[in-house]
């Protein structure tokens, strides 16, 4: 044994195996899901910014944008949300017929199979177009194509299962839903108590070895309509049958639901959205092993399932429907501001409105800045976790903050419900998108940062593992070599903070040719800064660290900025360097360092070793975190970008449903009213100079020609029409209400009788 490994890196390890709990089997598997990416970059602390500017961009193949250009504007024309939310409670079944005919349900599905064999890219866009139509159709087209059978049995799927229910699932003979969820488990999927018993039993008149399921499943998508259901159930095999144990672990079959023993619950009802949802039961259902997904060969692989699986949910489905919902909130809520006028201005005018104004361009930016990059990325063969749950986290996050931003401006027009309001189901799917897939508070305080050290960090797990190792010699033989190269690797690291610290930055690098240089250091400065407090953070609290859950989350939400704002930037660049979109990358740039400032301060300040946070603060931020917001002359600037017609405007909010193809369709309208306030402005600037706010005596006194009071009027009318709200009969909202009228009758009576 070396000197080094005997009196250096033995006591060492020692208090390391300590100080670090071992990795459960349930921990081993969900780090073994999916793949290191650009995470692992970040948590070098000198991310090679190049590399990322040149991974290809996005693109539709001509099939895919044939698609978009035809069925999905096709499906969005079909629908009327309020319709379907007020009245019907389902998508109209000429929609459901249209869905299957023209294969949503089978997007992801390879055309061998029958399906469209779409990119991730794809899936994405068709997604987030639907969604800014329709929350409803928006998730019916999601769950087929992300986390459900199909997806499930492209990757771990027997070849008999995929040539037996693929092509039922690509053209619609099948409606999938997965059941994971009950009322145990929640976040926690390990906790399920629905369980499957290996035992003989008879199916299809044979007695056969398999399975006996119960189970309780709720919040189940699709589930009330599903046909066949991905089931997750903890499997036991008590007489030992398959010879692997008596506890076999989180399994994953899948059974047609109308297998005997199976039932539908009542619907649930998700914030009045009415996507299907609901409960799916087992009691005492008998199914043969090779319903085991994957066949039996895959027993108790079921979290490995859930995991790498997972990564497509959280990185497109979520992050889609964030990016519809904050594109419209742009697009939507800038028009709004434009026509709706206060004290004879334009409310868009107003500095209190422009704040919040400058966010929600910001957002729609941002969100789909880093909804593009990482579906590239997942057409690239990258199936990364931590970056998957940093989309689901901070775009669900962004979306919930424009859509209250847009509900504050618009006042009573996104309050008051009927077939002209455009943001009010947007607004109540916001907890919806909050919650599924990972409930945020979870993946932000434990996922993002806890998950993306062990499993991104160059030096992290190798290490973990070493000291999981059973052989003790092996182990430190082992911890030695990675602990040492850490240590090295820590030293550069803390050199290179201490450099990019303090000359502000002017040191770090950036990529080469790129515009916005000062902002790529100052990523690589934070970037530098992050990798720093990481390992000390990691040394210091040791296993702690998962308890202390608030630290977790800030330098969780400091690597989210950091991939967020990188994202920002290659955008900018993958769109030739608009000039016009330069002060919005600004604005975004200085939002997420005033982010991450906040972040890095709430760190340092409760880091419990405070030397580790001096440290910190000595190398990376001798003059202080820097924190400060943009200022009110480039918040303003942004903010106008939404109030006036533009490329930019149209290149901010590209690919969202503006009512095409309805006769009557209020964003349509809006878009209307926009365009005609936007037209008339030089003629009410001129009456305007004139002291004239009257149109019949600015035409009568010549001012404006007959011709301009008519663009005039026609712009009044659009503008009435956009602010004007539903109301309803009575008889139509309540069921009790004959006796209102009653009592106003009797009320009426009663005072004639007084004054006669």
């Amino acid at each position: 044994m070396s000197f080094r490994r005997e009196k250096l890196t033995q006591p060492i390890y020692r208090w390391a195996k300590r100080a670090m709990p071992p990795i459960s089997d349930t921990e081993q598997k969900a780090i073994d899901a999916g793949t290191v990416w650009w995470d692992g970059e970040l948590f070098t602390g000198n991310p090679d910014w190049a590399k990322l500017l040149a991974m290809p961009p996005a693109r539709l193949s001509p099939d895919e944008q044939a698609f978009m250009d035809g069925p999905v504007n096709q499906l969005c024309a079909m629908i009327d949300e309020w319709k379907m939310v007020w009245e019907d409670r389902d998508l109209p079944p000429d929609v459901w017929t249209f869905l299957r005919e023209k294969k949503f349900f089978g997007m992801v599905i390879p055309k061998e199979y029958g399906g469209l064999g779409f990119s991730n890219t794809a899936h994405s866009e068709v997604v987030r177009k639907v969604s800014s139509c329709s929350v409803v159709a928006g998730v019916t087209v999601m769950v087929p194509n992300s986390l459900g059978p199909g997806e499930l049995m492209l990757h771990f799927g027997t070849q008999a299962q995929r040539d037996h229910w693929l092509p039922r699932l690509a053209d619609g003979r099948e409606i999938p839903c997965f059941g994971l969820t009950s009322a145990e488990a929640g976040s926690d999927a390990a906790a399920m108590t629905d369980s499957g018993i290996v035992e003989y039993g008879e199916h299809e008149g044979e007695r056969v070895l398999g399975i006996r399921l119960n189970f309780s499943k709720r919040y189940i998508t699709l589930g009330p309509v599903a046909t066949v259901m991905g089931l997750a159930f903890k499997m036991f095999d008590p007489e030992n049958h398959l010879g692997k144990g008596t506890e076999l672990g989180i399994t994953v079959a899948l059974l047609p639901t109308a297998t005997p023993g199976v039932s539908h619950g009542d619907r649930h009802i998700p914030q009045f959205t009415f996507f299907q949802n609901g409960p799916l039961y087992g009691k005492d259902v008998f199914i043969p092993l090779d319903w085991v997904l994957g066949g039996p060969d895959r027993v108790g692989e079921g979290w490995t399932m859930l995991m790498t699986a997972l990564a497509a949910g959280r990185g497109i489905s979520l992050p889609s429907q964030s990016a519809a919902s904050a594109a419209i909130c742009a697009r939507t809520t800038g028009a709004y501001a434009r026509v709706r006028t206060q004290f004879n201005v334009p409310i868009g005018m107003f500095e209190g409105i422009q704040q919040p104004l400058a966010d929600i361009a910001a957002n729609a930016y941002q969100i789909d800045a880093a909804r593009r990059l990482t579906v590239a990325a997942l057409d690239e063969g990258h199936r990364p976790s931590v970056i998957s749950a940093i989309m689901k986290a901070h775009a669900t996050y962004r979306m919930r903050e424009s859509i209250e931003r847009s509900m504050d401006i618009h006042g009573g027009k996104a309050i008051i419900d009927g077939p002209n309001n455009y943001l009010g189901q947007q607004y109540k799917s916001v907890p919806i998108g909050i919650t599924v897939e990972g409930a945020n508070i979870l993946t932000r305080n434990l996922m993002i940062f806890g998950q993306g050290a062990i499993r991104a960090h160059p030096y992290m797990l190798k290490e973990l593992l070493a000291l999981s190792d059973k052989d003790e010699a092996r182990g430190l033989k082992d911890f030695d070599t990675h602990f040492w190269a850490h240590v090295g690797h820590a030293l550069k690291n803390a050199g290179r903070t201490f450099v990019r610290g303090w000359t502000g930055g002017l040191a770090a690098p950036a990529p080469k040719g790129a515009a916005f240089t000062s902002h790529w250091r100052q990523l690589s400065r934070y970037s530098s800064a992050f990798a720093l407090i990481a390992d000390l953070s990691l040394l210091t609290l040791g296993g702690a660290l998962k308890r202390k859950e608030m630290i977790s989350a800030r330098l969780g939400d400091i690597l989210s900025e950091l991939y967020l704002l990188g994202a920002t930037l290659k955008r900018f660049e993958v769109e030739g360097r608009p000039e016009a979109d330069k002060p919005l990358v600004e604005f975004i740039m200085q939002k997420g360092y005033n982010r991450m400032g906040l972040a890095f301060n709430g760190v340092l300040d409760n880091l419990p070793s405070r030397w580790a946070a001096a440290l910190t603060r000595a190398l990376a931020f001798p003059l202080g975190v820097p924190y400060q917001e943009p200022a009110d002359e480039l918040t303003s600037e942004v903010a106008a970008i939404l109030m006036r017609p533009s490329s930019q405007r149209d290149r901010l909010t590209p690919d969202i449903y503006l009512g095409e193809g309805r006769a009557e369709h209020p964003v349509k309208d809006l878009e209307l009213a926009f365009e005609l306030v936007s037209a008339v402005a030089p003629i009410e600037k001129r009456m305007r100079e004139a002291k004239q706010r009257d149109p019949v005596r600015a035409r009568d006194e010549g001012l404006i020609t007959e011709a301009e009071f008519t663009q005039l009027a026609e712009a009044k009318a659009a503008v009435d029409k956009v602010v004007a709200v539903d109301s309803f009969p009575m008889h139509d909202v309540s069921p009790i209400a004959g006796q209102h009228d009653r009592r106003k009758g009797d009320a009426s009576g009663e005072r004639r009788e007084a004054a006669e």
